[in-house]
């Protein structure tokens, strides 16, 4: 039987958590009993993604009595202020005295070549993917360190199979995916004293908003899943488990600092 309540009573808060992979490790929290605040960059575009995961939300809840609460808080993760005021939201929103787990998602991808990609580019993917990691993290943290008795928390950060491996198109974001995991291995460190957790899950190939564009051909998605020894590209709901996994302290109280690959076997097939 599916494991449940695994996370029952939480409070949690997840960056880019309305589509994607933020998402659907927001729905699996949700589903195991734990209130999640997301951040969303309230775009127009995607108001549907965040219109359509309240009613799942909804739906959830309606059919589970145990699962837990969905809110939601615009913010722009670059801004350091960003990941102070979602904590406070979800305490605040929640009625919880304790924050048990932070999930820093939120990221950006374009693909372009090196010797045309321009400093901007640059700039916001550093900004967005490594920056934002910083800020998030570090606002979680002070809560779980100073803000709650006791301390404690678990932290996990999306890094990419990409913190492993180089890519043509992506020399501007493979650097701040190795950022990420150095982040999570670091923060491991310097935050065990605190019983706060923190370690970083590695997603393959997984079809998202990212690189649906890169997938829509079919020649390259059959030309990926060759390369994987699972037979397929991955979906958004693959790191749910992995991600209730790293914060539940039953399931994972003494890992920290690791690195959990979630990809089908592409990065072993690639040695």
């Amino acid at each position: 039987m599916p494991a449940t309540n695994l996370l029952s009573g939480k409070t949690a808060i997840i960056s880019g958590g309305t589509t994607g992979i933020g998402r659907a490790i927001a729905l699996a929290f949700l589903a195991q009993g734990c209130s999640v605040a997301v951040n969303h960059l309230d775009l127009d575009k995607d108001k549907r993604h965040l219109e359509s995961l309240i009613a799942e939300a909804a739906a959830l809840k309606e059919s589970n009595s145990g699962a837990g609460s969905l809110a939601h808080l615009p913010g722009d993760v670059r801004d350091p202020e960003t990941g102070t005021r979602l904590v406070a939201f979800a305490l605040e929103q929640f009625g919880a005295s304790r924050l048990d787990v932070c999930v820093s998602n939120a990221g950006i991808c374009t693909f372009a070549e090196f010797l045309d990609l321009d400093g901007a580019l640059f700039d916001k993917t550093v900004r967005t993917n490594l920056d934002g990691a910083f800020y998030l993290v570090q606002a979680a943290a002070r809560q779980m360190a100073r803000g709650q008795t006791p301390c404690g928390g678990s932290i996990i950060a999306v890094s990419s199979i990409s913190a492993l491996v180089g890519g043509g198109g992506q020399t501007h974001y493979t650097p701040t995916k190795a950022g990420v995991l150095s982040l999570m291995q670091s923060t491991a460190v310097a935050l065990g004293r605190y019983r706060i957790r923190c370690n970083a899950l590695l997603p393959g190939t997984i079809k998202t908003q990212l690189n649906e564009e890169d997938l829509a051909s079919d020649e390259k998605r059959k030309y990926m899943e060759t390369r994987i020894p699972l037979g397929r590209t991955g979906e958004p709901v693959d790191l749910g488990g992995p991600a209730v996994f790293l914060a539940c302290d039953e399931l994972s109280g003494y890992v920290t600092g690791a690195q959990l690959l979630v990809d089908g076997g592409l990065f072993v097939n690639l040695q």
